[in-house]
C-alpha cells in the first residue's frame, strides 16, 4: 500500500509516454520496455498504485497530455475489419492515413497496399508509430512502419498522443505517438477465425488467429506464441452505382481570361472522350479541319460516331441565370470502371516471446516476429498518360491515352478504306485500351524484428527504482513489382503498323502488316520481336502483340534498422509537496537501405556537357533506380515530474540527439498540470520536437518524369538565355538531398479534463492543439522551379539546363529542400459516459456506454514560401489531393452484460468545398488578366461537397463452455444503410477514397474460443 501523497509523487512526465512510476515491479518507466509508453498512474479508492492495468490507460483522462486510448473490447466488439488498421483509422486525429483503398495509384513508390497512419494530416513520416513503445522497422523507404506488421492477436490497447513527443522518443514525432500495447503475460490459449463480404457479393475474406502464453518453473520464466493468416479475394472491377453517375468538373468553353461567369462547370452524366475501350479519334490532321473527329471503334473494330452531346445553355425558368448541360453517349466512358477498389491481400505472420527471471527483480527477454505479405491491386487502364485535356466543345480531348497514328497505318486504312484517309497526314486517338490487361501492382513484404533485453527494479534512495536495457534489429525485404506496363519504345513501334512493300529487308509477305522498323529502308531499327498492335476497336488485338509491348519492372530493396536503448527511472529526493521522479537514459539507432534493379527496368541517366543529366525513360511508369544509404542517430534523454503543491504539477524532458547526416538538434517538452478541485484537470504543454530527413529524402537515386511548363519568360525567352515557346518540354530527374536538416515544429497542447463527482462514469476532455513546422523539407514541382528562376534566383536557374538532344526541351534536377512551413490548428473533443444499469433499476444487469470522439480542424496549411504563391487552408476541403474535413467524428454506444455486447457505431465528416482555393460564383465572378492567376484563384459555379455519415452495427455473444473456457460469436455489419462514398467531381474513380468506405455495406462474422 502506499499513501496519496506518495502517488501523486509518480505521476507522469511531459508527454503520455513518460510515465516516472517507480512503486511496485514492473512499473512503467519512460521509453521502458513496459506496457507504456507511458502509463498515468491513478488514484485508486484504497490507494493503491496500479501500473500496467488496462483501465488506467483506458480513457486517458488522467494524462497531461492529450491520449486517445482504444482498449482491447472496444477493438474486438466494434473493429470494421480483421486488420486494426481500419479500426484505428475510424479516429479523427488520424486525417489522411494511406490505406489499400487509397494508395492503389501509389505505383512507383512501393506504398500500394500498405496501412500507415497519419496525425493531424501532417503527413505519415510525421507520426512515429510504437510497438510496446519501442520503434520497428519501417516497411518502405520512407521508413513507414506498416500496421499489418503489428502482431494483432496480442493488441491489449492503442494509445494515441496526438502531440509532439519528439523529447520522449526522439525523431518522426511531431504529429504523435500511436502505440500498441501487447499482452505479453498471456495465459492460456485463443483461437479465432472470421470470414466476411460485401451486399454486393464480392470483397470475401477471412482470417484465423492463434495464440498461446505459458508461465513455467514456478512462475518465473513466460512464453509467448501468436499467429495469423488473412486473405482477401480484391476487387478489381467497379460496378458500384455510385460510379455510374459521370460526376465531373469541366471547364466553361466560353470561358477566357476576363470572363465574369465561372470557369468550372459541375456535371453530371459527363464522360471523357479519350477516355473510351476501343478508341476514338480525336482530331486528324490534313484535309478538312478534324473530319475524322468523333470515329469511334467498337467491338471486332466496328466503325460508329460517338455521339459527344452538345455543349447548350438552357433557361428553363426565364429569367434564371443559364445553367450549362451535357449529354451523349458518356456512358462509354470507363476509366473509372475498370480500376479496383479493394486489393488482392495475402498475409501471414507469427511472433514470439520467452522471459525469464534469473533473480529477484532481474528479468531476460527475448521477442521476434516474422510478417510477410502480398499485395495485388488493379491500377487502372494502361494509359500512355494520365493527363486529360479539354478543348472547346466536348470533354476529353486531350492525351490521356491518345497516341498519334500516320495516314498509311495499315489499321486504319483496313477500318476506315483509302478514299475516306484522302488528304489525311495523321490521326490522333484516345483510349483505355479495353485490350490490354490493367496496369498492376504485386508487391511483397517480409519484415523480421528481434528484441533481447533486460530489465529489473531495486531500491535506490529508499525509494522503487527501475531500469532496463535492449537491442534490436529490423529487416525489411521488399519486392516492389508493377506488372503490364508499356515499354514505351515498343510500343511506339507496334502501334506503327504498315503494310509490307515489295522488296522490303525483312522479306515479309507483301501486303502483310508489320512493324514499320522492320520493312522501312533503315536497317538499324529492326526488332524481330515487334509485333504489329491493332488499338482500333475492342478485341482486336493480337496476343503476341499485347505481350511484345508490356513488361514487369520491379526493384528489390532491404531495409535495416539496429536500435541498442538504456532505461533508468528513480525517486532521488521528495520536495514539501511530493516526491520527485526522473528518468534518464539513452540510444544508438541506424538506419540502412540497400537496393537492386534490373538494368531493363531502370531510366537512362546521362551526363551533358551543359552539366546537367539526361533521362531516358524506357516504362510509362516504374522507372526504377537503386537506392543505398544509411545513416546513424546517438541520443540521451532526461525527463521529470516535479509536484508544486496545491494541485499543481510540472513535467517536463529534454533530448540530446547527433544525427550522421543532419547534424545535432535539442528538443524538450514542458508541461503542467492543475487540479484546483477533484472535478477538473487544467493540462498545458509546450514542445519543440523535429523530423529528421529519411533514407529515401537524403539518398533517393532519382525517379524521373516527362511533361511541360508554362514558360514564365514569355515566347521566345527561357531559363538561363534559351529559346522557347509559350510552354516548355522538360524531362526532371528527382535526387535525394544528403545536406537536408531536421525539420523543427513548435507545439502547443492546452485542455482541461472534467470528471464530476455528481455524475459518475462521465468524463470529458477538451483540448486546443497547434502545430507549426518551420524548415519542413518539401519539393517544388517543375513549374515551381522555372518560376523561381524566373524571379531571379541563381540556385534554382542552377539546377535547369538544355536538353543537348532536343533544343525545345529543358532538363531539371530536383532534390528536396528545407523550404516549407506547415501550420495545422485544431481542438480535440473526447468524452465517455459508463453508466451501471442496475443504479437505475435494480434487477437490471450489464451496464450501458457511451464514448465520443472528434475533431474540429481549424487551419492546415502549406507555405512553400514562393512569391506570389497562394497559400490557402485545406480545412473544410473534402476533395482533391489534400483535403482535411472540418469535422471527423466518431460516436459508440453499447450495451454490455456477462453474456452480450451490442454496439452502434456512427462516423463521418462534415461537408465542405471541392476545391480549397476555389471561389463559387455565378455571375460576377472574379476578374483575372492571365492564366496563371486564375490558375490561384479558380472559380466554380458550385464548389460545394457533401459530408459522410456511416452507421455500422456489431454483436459479440458470449458462451460459457466450462470454468475455464468460453467461446464468442460476433456479427459485425459495416456501413449499415448501405452508404455511398463521398462523391467528388473527377474523373477516373470520383469518390474521396481517404475519408470514404469504398465497398458499401460489408458483413463478417466469426468465432472467437478462449482456454485459461
Amino acid at each position: 500500500m502506499i499513501s496519496s501523497k506518495s502517488l501523486k509523487s509518480v505521476l507522469v512526465s511531459g508527454t503520455a509516454f513518460a510515465a516516472l512510476t517507480c512503486a511496485l515491479p514492473g512499473a512503467a518507466v519512460a521509453q521502458s520496455t513496459q506496457d507504456a509508453p507511458a502509463q498515468p498512474a491513478a488514484e485508486q479508492d484504497n490507494s493503491e498504485i496500479v501500473v500496467t492495468g488496462t483501465r488506467i490507460i483506458r480513457d486517458g483522462f488522467q494524462a497531461p497530455t492529450p491520449l486517445t486510448v482504444m482498449t482491447q473490447e472496444e477493438i474486438l466488439n466494434q473493429s470494421p475489419s480483421n486488420n486494426v488498421a481500419d479500426f484505428v483509422n475510424q479516429l479523427p486525429s488520424l486525417a489522411g492515413s494511406t490505406r489499400p483503398a487509397n494508395s492503389r495509384l501509389n505505383l512507383s513508390s512501393g506504398q500500394a497496399g500498405i496501412n500507415a497512419l497519419n496525425l493531424r494530416n501532417l503527413g505519415e513520416t510525421r507520426t512515429l508509430v510504437l510497438l510496446d513503445g519501442r520503434r520497428s522497422v519501417g516497411s518502405t523507404i520512407t521508413g513507414l512502419v506498416d500496421v499489418n506488421t503489428i502482431p494483432q492477436g496480442l493488441i491489449k490497447s492503442v494509445e494515441i498522443v496526438t502531440g509532439g513527443a519528439s523529447a520522449a522518443y526522439g525523431s518522426d514525432a511531431v504529429a504523435g505517438v500511436v502505440n500498441f500495447v501487447l499482452d505479453k503475460k498471456y495465459q492460456g490459449l485463443k483461437l479465432s477465425a472470421d470470414s466476411g463480404i460485401t451486399t454486393h457479393g464480392d470483397g470475401r475474406n477471412y482470417s484465423f488467429e492463434a495464440t498461446a502464453g505459458h508461465s513455467f518453473a514456478g512462475g518465473r520464466g513466460h512464453i509467448l506464441l501468436s499467429g495469423e493468416l488473412a486473405h482477401r479475394d480484391g476487387i478489381f472491377q467497379v460496378d458500384r452505382d455510385w460510379n455510374a453517375t459521370g460526376y465531373v468538373r469541366i471547364q466553361d468553353p466560353n470561358w477566357v481570361n476576363g470572363s465574369t461567369t465561372p470557369r468550372y462547370l459541375i456535371r453530371r452524366q459527363v464522360g471523357a472522350a479519350n477516355s473510351t475501350p476501343g478508341s476514338l479519334i480525336l482530331n486528324s490532321s490534313g484535309g478538312t479541319a478534324n473530319q475524322l473527329r468523333g470515329i469511334y471503334f467498337g467491338q471486332g473494330g466496328q466503325v460508329q460516331q460517338y455521339q459527344y452531346g452538345a455543349l447548350t445553355f438552357a433557361s428553363p425558368n426565364g429569367g434564371t441565370p443559364p445553367t450549362l448541360t451535357q449529354g451523349g453517349s458518356w456512358q462509354v466512358n470507363d476509366s473509372g470502371r475498370r480500376i479496383g477498389l479493394d486489393p488482392q491481400d495475402d498475409r501471414y505472420g507469427v511472433f514470439g516471446r520467452l522471459s525469464y527471471e534469473i533473480g529477484d527483480g532481474i528479468e531476460l527477454f527475448a521477442e521476434g516476429s516474422y510478417n510477410r505479405q502480398k499485395v495485388v491491386f488493379n491500377a487502372g487502364p494502361n494509359l500512355a498518360s494520365t493527363t486529360t485535356a479539354f478543348d472547346s466543345r466536348n470533354v476529353g480531348a486531350g492525351s490521356a491515352g491518345a497516341s498519334t497514328l500516320a495516314a498509311d497505318n495499315a489499321y486504319l486504312i483496313n477500318a476506315l478504306g483509302a478514299a475516306r484517309l484522302a488528304g489525311i497526314t495523321g490521326v490522333t486517338i484516345g483510349t483505355t485500351a479495353a485490350d490490354l490487361p490493367y496496369r498492376g501492382v504485386e508487391n511483397e513484404r517480409k519484415v523480421q524484428r528481434y528484441v533481447i533485453g533486460a530489465e529489473g527494479k531495486f531500491e535506490a534512495f529508499g525509494k522503487p527504482a527501475h531500469w532496463d536495457i535492449y537491442g534490436q534489429y529490423g529487416r525489411a525485404e521488399l519486392h516492389e513489382e508493377l506488372t503490364n506496363i508499356m515499354h514505351t519504345q515498343r510500343t511506339a513501334s507496334a502501334v506503327d503498323a504498315v503494310f509490307a512493300q515489295a522488296g522490303n529487308p525483312g522479306g515479309y509477305a507483301v501486303g502483310s502488316i508489320q512493324c514499320r522498323i522492320n520493312v522501312d529502308a533503315v536497317a538499324t531499327n529492326n526488332d524481330p520481336n515487334c509485333r504489329p498492335l491493332n488499338r482500333l476497336g475492342i478485341g482486336v488485338a493480337d496476343p503476341a502483340a499485347i505481350a511484345y509491348i508490356l513488361g514487369n519492372p520491379y526493384r528489390d530493396e532491404v531495409a535495416e534498422q539496429k536500435v541498442f536503448g538504456a532505461n533508468l527511472s528513480l525517486t532521488p529526493f521528495a520536495t514539501w509537496a511530493g516526491d520527485v521522479s526522473i528518468a534518464i537514459g539513452g540510444e544508438y539507432r541506424e538506419e540502412k537501405i540497400s537496393g537492386f534493379v534490373p538494368a531493363q527496368f531502370q531510366p537512362t541517366v546521362t551526363a551533358n556537357p551543359t552539366g546537367g543529366l539526361t533521362t531516358t525513360n524506357t516504362w510509362s511508369v516504374g522507372n526504377y533506380l537503386p537506392t543505398n544509404g544509411k545513416y546513424n542517430v546517438k541520443e540521451a534523454y532526461l525527463e521529470t515530474v516535479v509536484p508544486v503543491g496545491l494541485g499543481l504539477e510540472f513535467n517536463g524532458a529534454v533530448r540530446a540527439t547527433d544525427y550522421s547526416t543532419s547534424g545535432y538538434v535539442t528538443t524538450w517538452k514542458a508541461g503542467a498540470t492543475w487540479k484546483p478541485i477533484e472535478d477538473i484537470r487544467f493540462r498545458v504543454t509546450r514542445s519543440r520536437d523535429i523530423r529528421a530527413p529519411n533514407l529515401n529524402e537524403l539518398y533517393q537515386a532519382g525517379s524521373s518524369n516527362t511533361d511541360a511548363v508554362n514558360n514564365p519568360f514569355g515566347a521566345g525567352k527561357g531559363p538561363n538565355g534559351g529559346n522557347y515557346g509559350t510552354s516548355i518540354s522538360y524531362s526532371a530527374l528527382s535526387l535525394g538531398n544528403p545536406n537536408l536538416r531536421a525539420e523543427k515544429a513548435d507545439s502547443w497542447n492546452i485542455g482541461a479534463v472534467l470528471s464530476p463527482r455528481f455524475l459518475r462514469g462521465f468524463n470529458l476532455s477538451v483540448d486546443y492543439f497547434r502545430i507549426d513546422m518551420k524548415d519542413a523539407i518539401d519539393t517544388l514541382t517543375a513549374q515551381d522551379i522555372v518560376n523561381r528562376c524566373f524571379e531571379g534566383r541563381a540556385e534554382y536557374c542552377a539546377i535547369i539546363t538544355q536538353d543537348p538532344n532536343n533544343a525545345a526541351r529543358i532538363l531539371i534536377r530536383n532534390q528536396p529542400f528545407n523550404f516549407s512551413r506547415k501550420l495545422v490548428r485544431g481542438i480535440d473533443f473526447d468524452a465517455s459516459y459508463r453508466l451501471p444499469l442496475n443504479s437505475i433499476f435494480a434487477k437490471a444487469t450489464g451496464n450501458f456506454t457511451l464514448r465520443g470522439v472528434a475533431t474540429r480542424y481549424i487551419e492546415n496549411l502549406s507555405d512553400p514560401g514562393i512569391p506570389g504563391t497562394l497559400v490557402f487552408n485545406t480545412v473544410g476541403t473534402n476533395g482533391g489531393q489534400y483535403s482535411t474535413p472540418t469535422w471527423i467524428f466518431r460516436a459508440s454506444a453499447t450495451y454490455d452484460t456477462e453474456s452480450t455486447a451490442i454496439s452502434l457505431v456512427g462516423r463521418g465528416v462534415s461537408s465542405g468545398k471541392y476545391a480549397a482555393n476555389g471561389i463559387e460564383c455565378q455571375t460576377g465572378c472574379p476578374v483575372y488578366p492571365t492564366t496563371a492567376v486564375a490558375n490561384q484563384h479558380p472559380t466554380y459555379d458550385d464548389n460545394h461537397v457533401s459530408g459522410l455519415f456511416y452507421v455500422d452495427f456489431n454483436l459479440t455473444q458470449k458462451i460459457k463452455a466450462s470454468s475455464s473456457s468460453e467461446a464468442q460469436l460476433f456479427l459485425n455489419v459495416t456501413n449499415v444503410f448501405d452508404r455511398a462514398p463521398l462523391l467528388v467531381p473527377e474523373t477516373g474513380l470520383a469518390a474521396n477514397s481517404t475519408f470514404s468506405d469504398m465497398l458499401g455495406r460489408a458483413f463478417r462474422v466469426g468465432v472467437r474460443f478462449q482456454l485459461r
